[in-house]
């Protein structure tokens, strides 16, 4: 059996209530018989950006899929990680390394880092691990134009992987990637 089981399957949970990622941890358990690993890979901006000028109803959107979305991912999946001593994955940023002026979602990614780091240590207890991808500029639909000279999406896959694949031995807490460009 490799880190991340025989029997590979896949389920998208985009339901930011607790209720849609608990129902999907738990199918993707009855398809597969297990699940060995999580990711909470759930961000969105906030516009207009900064804190005078910014829109509190707009900022609680975002703090519902960035921070609620990351924390009702972990708990509907813990108990089926528990059974695996499986991985949960989080998406941090690099803007949740660095303070950035006004940056709310910048915040939001704050307190991801600073989640990981606590549930990786609450997840050691039984052997499980917690990992937070940290990337920079990703070329993605986040921003309103293209940025091929960007991290590519396959960039922040293949660092999950990394983690996923580690041996046992090897609790990979963070991977911190930025564009060379």
């Amino acid at each position: 059996r490799g880190p991340v089981g025989t029997r590979p399957g896949a389920l998208r949970g985009d339901d930011p209530a607790y209720g849609g990622g608990k129902q999907c941890s738990d199918k993707l358990a009855g398809d597969v018989g297990q699940v060995d690993a999580a990711l909470a890979k759930a961000g969105r901006g906030t516009s207009p950006a900064g804190t005078e000028k910014g829109d509190p109803e707009d900022w609680k959107k975002m703090v519902d899929i960035n921070i609620m979305g990351a924390l009702y991912t972990a708990h509907a999946a813990m108990p089926h990680l528990r059974k695996s001593t499986g991985q949960y994955v989080v998406t941090g940023s690099a803007a949740g390394r660095r303070h950035i002026q006004g940056s709310i979602y910048g915040a939001t990614k704050w307190f991801i880092h600073g989640f990981a780091g606590n549930l990786a240590d609450e997840m050691a207890e039984w052997g499980g691990r917690c990992m937070v991808v940290s990337p920079g500029m990703v070329d993605t639909a986040f921003f309103d134009e293209a940025k091929p000279d960007k991290l590519q999406p396959e960039d922040v896959a293949n660092a999950v992987m990394h983690a996923l694949e580690s041996p046992a031995r090897a609790a990979v807490r963070e991977i911190h990637l930025m564009p060379t460009g």
